[in-house]
């Protein structure tokens, strides 16, 4: 007779872990589930064991491709937003709608990597969270079964399964073989006589099958998605060579004027000295594409902060995370500091709160050592609904809040997105420097009272009436500012555009200029004269002239 030997407890204990891991993890990922954006929808995200990826757009019909997931896993996309009958609306107005949304569908098209990364990322938490789930209910069910058992039942136990561990690992070994080869058994085929559109040859979705309305929309307008695509890519990736060639004639330019004595020499930055170089952005609106070349400025330029001045979105809505999440992945590893516009919501804050971006909301930070005060908009702006406020307080009140901040902890920098709202604290002397967007124009540095005020324009190169996706419409621009974080003094400004016909320029530096005190307070009253920045004229403005806070005006 043959004597079984009985494995070591830790052995059986390590075992059985191991097996009911795998299967909590096995179901945790196979009933994985996330909401998110696809294009302009929401969509419902779903792991299934079809081996499909499968965009399920209602009566319109669907879109399949082959799942890239091993194990015969794959995705079912459930748009939403689709009316469930299309008598209900009409036909022809739903496929209107479908094209209307057509700067949404590029969105997603120009950077599907990105909502794919977001997908994964949330797919991979659900899953950890479900396995996690039916970990703890496997171990309350172990704990409340060892309890009933009781110590002499569970010892009987014991001796007469811990001879047969083996047996029964090879028996679980082997039940989940057949359920995976079942699993694999039912992975769909391409089914005969649905061929692969050829709107999609040569793209990441070449080899997509579409059935039903679908099929007639992505033939009619198909076309048209890939020739923006193809247009949009050759755009930016030229305007991005273009970028770099500029900054590097830049750098020449400005190593011969150093060695000549025309320039000072730059002095230490970031960690090895008290020079701290910020990169400004603003008024992005979800132009996706300029992402890549704010992405070039940051390699070049490595800056120690980038400071978005707000309307980063269009709408703030949730499917505008892919829009949140490419500038984040262009800016990589350099901390980012926001203060939200009126196109912008809380929703757009939490979005970029996630990836580690420092969102002010009335007080101050110190990001690389220098003290940023600065707040979101309160109003909010919604096209085709017009602006209304979103916080308890009016902008005048936050202006004046903000005022009362600065001079109570006397900030480096005050980071706003509508301009006027920095006048109080601008007049009062407790914040020496303001950035912010909201005009598209650029202007200053620009004295206001006590302080200087910087306008940006849009990075998005937005114009009026103009959709910000695709090749630009009007001139995008960045601005390099720099501080002395020893002696507390801004040194100067630096301007890079890129303009409609792809052409990058980057300006050389301009000195912020002294405050010049108030008319009054000077012995010999004059005018204040702003500076002049790279294209602009000089202009004589009075801090008189600023327009009330009261009713700021959305571009």
């Amino acid at each position: 007779m043959t004597e079984h030997r009985t494995p070591p407890r830790w052995l059986r204990w390590a075992l059985a872990v191991v097996a009911v891991v795998t299967a909590c993890v096995g179901l945790g990922i196979t009933t994985a589930s996330a909401t998110l954006s696809l294009g302009p929808h929401e969509a419902e995200y779903a792991v299934d064991t079809d081996g499909l990826v499968v965009v399920d757009l209602g009566p319109l019909g669907t879109l399949e491709i082959d799942s890239p997931l091993p194990l015969g896993l794959g995705v079912d996309v459930t748009v939403k937003e689709i009316p469930a009958d299309l008598s209900a609306v009409g036909a022809s107005s739903t496929l209107d709608r479908l094209v209307g949304d057509l700067d949404g569908y590029l969105q997603f098209y120009d950077s599907p990597q990105v909502t794919i990364d977001a997908v994964t990322v949330a797919l991979l938490g659900d899953a950890a969270r479900r396995a996690g789930l039916a970990l703890a209910v496997v171990a309350l069910l172990g704990w409340g079964v060892r309890a009933l058992l009781g110590g002499p039942r569970r010892r009987e136990l014991t001796a007469v399964l811990a001879p047969r561990t083996w047996q029964l690992t090879a028996g679980v070994v082997v039940v989940a073989f057949i359920g995976g080869a079942f699993v694999s058994a039912d992975v769909d085929t391409p089914r005969p006589g649905r061929p692969a559109s050829e709107v999609f040859a040569g793209t990441s979705l070449e080899g997509a099958r579409i059935t039903g309305r679908l099929a007639g929309v992505i033939d009619t307008y198909g076309g048209q998605l890939v020739e923006l695509y193809d247009e949009n890519e050759a755009f930016y990736e030229a305007a991005r060579s273009d970028l770099g060639t500029a900054w590097s004639s830049w750098e020449i330019r400005h190593a011969v004027r150093t060695n000549l004595g025309e320039e000072p020499a730059d002095p230490a930055t970031g960690a090895d000295g008290d020079v701290v170089t910020m990169l400004v952005v603003s008024d992005l609106h979800c132009n996706t594409g300029m992402s890549t070349v704010i992405e070039e400025v940051v390699e070049r330029s490595e800056p120690d902060v980038v400071l978005n001045a707000g309307d980063t979105t269009m709408n703030g809505t949730a499917v505008e995370k892919v829009c949140v999440d490419a500038f984040a992945s262009a800016v990589g590893d350099v901390p980012m500091v926001v203060a939200d516009g009126n196109h912008d919501s809380t929703l757009t804050s939490q979005q970029e709160a996630a990836h580690g971006q420092i969102i002010l909301d009335g007080d101050v930070v110190e990001v690389a050592g220098v003290r940023i005060l600065g707040d979101r908009d309160a109003l909010e702006t919604r096209i085709g609904e017009g602006t209304y406020p979103a916080r308890e307080q009016t902008p005048a009140e936050q202006a004046a809040n903000l005022a009362e901040t600065a001079c109570e902890e006397e900030p480096d920098l005050l980071l706003v997105h509508t301009p006027v709202v920095g006048v109080p604290a601008l007049e009062s002397g407790c914040v020496p420097f303001q950035v912010s967007g909201h005009t598209h124009r650029r202007s200053g540095p620009l004295q206001v009272g006590r302080g200087m005020r910087y306008v940006s324009a849009s990075t998005a190169g937005a114009a009026s009436g103009q959709p910000t996706v695709g090749p630009l419409r009007g001139t995008a621009e960045m601005t390099l500012l720099r501080i002395d974080t020893a002696t507390r003094e801004w040194l100067d400004t630096q301007v890079i555009e890129v303009t409609p016909d792809g052409e990058a320029t980057v300006h050389d530096r301009v000195p912020v200029p002294e405050v010049v005190p108030p008319v009054g307070e000077l012995a010999d009253p004059a005018p204040l004269v702003s500076p002049s920045s790279p294209e602009d004229p000089a202009e004589t403005v009075a801090p008189s002239d600023e327009p009330s806070v009261d009713v700021p005006i959305a571009p």
